[in-house]
């Protein structure tokens, strides 16, 4: 009679997500962390079609990162935390060092000032940057009057259900309600809605910039000039006349938002009347 011996069963391999799971509770890493990491450790495997983590190396995080920043459209804390789990979970659970990824599109990391009266921010002007600039006096009364009627527009819509403005970064899938919000709306808002191009819905944007460039060169073909001048005229004229109105360089600089003095410095050139500036001895009285 054949006797077969009782068998063991094997020992189960724990999963790459229960692993990735005890190491982080062993590293006393917060709930949330977790959750977070988790999540993005499926996201970036399913973008890999679910291809073994191991087989996957620098090449893949960088496209994976930079398919967050320039598809998805993410902001720059967003991505960081996708890189910091992918670090993670290589180095803790995987046991593989990662190089340094030099090829990774960055996301815009996005800085805020504070508002003050009298001053206005422009929000990723030239360079992507923020700027705070001076709100003329004469401009504050028809602008209260402009925010005023805005309003009233910004309530008949919403009385009609019409779509909220567009948002930055998908923000609008993190906060739903907020492109219907008095505090998200463009000062110079668009007659017409467009659809958002990353998510497909009717949205409200601002006002088109060809719609400012038209006003500009019908303005100038009022005032009979005969050389041709464009909306960047008008920053050029700014820097010029803070400069022979006698205001720091530096101040200058901070208006409009360059990061060399050097740049600024140009505008000293241009400034100068006749030859350097230099006044002709026969126009002396």
């Amino acid at each position: 009679m054949l006797i077969r011996e009782p068998q063991v069963p094997a020992e189960r391999t724990p999963s790459l997500l229960a692993l990735a799971r005890e190491r982080m509770r062993t590293r006393h890493l917060s709930r949330r962390t977790e959750q977070a990491y988790l999540q993005w450790m499926r996201r970036y495997a399913a973008f890999h079609d679910h291809r073994p983590l191991r087989a996957l190396g620098p090449r893949e995080v960088e496209t994976f990162l930079t398919h967050l920043a320039v598809e998805q459209q993410v902001g720059a804390a967003t991505q960081n935390q996708a890189l910091q789990a992918l670090l993670f979970i290589y180095r803790h659970v995987l046991g593989i060092e990662l190089p340094w990824l030099e090829n990774v599109t960055r996301a815009t990391q996005v800085k805020r000032l504070a508002l003050e009266r009298g001053e206005l921010i422009v929000r990723e002007g030239k360079g992507g940057k923020d700027r705070v600039t001076m709100l003329p006096a004469t401009l504050a009364t028809p602008l209260r009057a402009h925010l005023a009627r805005l309003r009233a527009w910004f309530e008949e819509e919403r009385r009609r259900e019409q779509p909220g403005v567009s948002l930055p970064y998908r923000l609008s899938r993190k906060y739903p309600q907020a492109g219907t919000q008095w505090g998200w709306q463009y000062l110079f808002p668009a007659a017409t809605l467009c659809r958002d191009p990353y998510l497909g819905v009717w949205v409200r944007s601002h006002l088109h910039e060809k719609r400012v460039q038209r006003a500009m060169q019908q303005a100038v073909h009022r005032a009979g000039l005969s050389q041709p001048a464009s909306c960047h005229t008008l920053r050029h004229c700014f820097a010029t006349h803070l400069l022979e109105d006698g205001y720091d360089i530096r101040t200058v600089q901070e208006l409009l938002g360059h990061s060399d003095l050097k740049t600024t410095m140009i505008y000293t050139h241009v400034m100068s009347k006749g030859a350097r500036g230099v006044r002709s001895p026969l126009d002396q009285k």
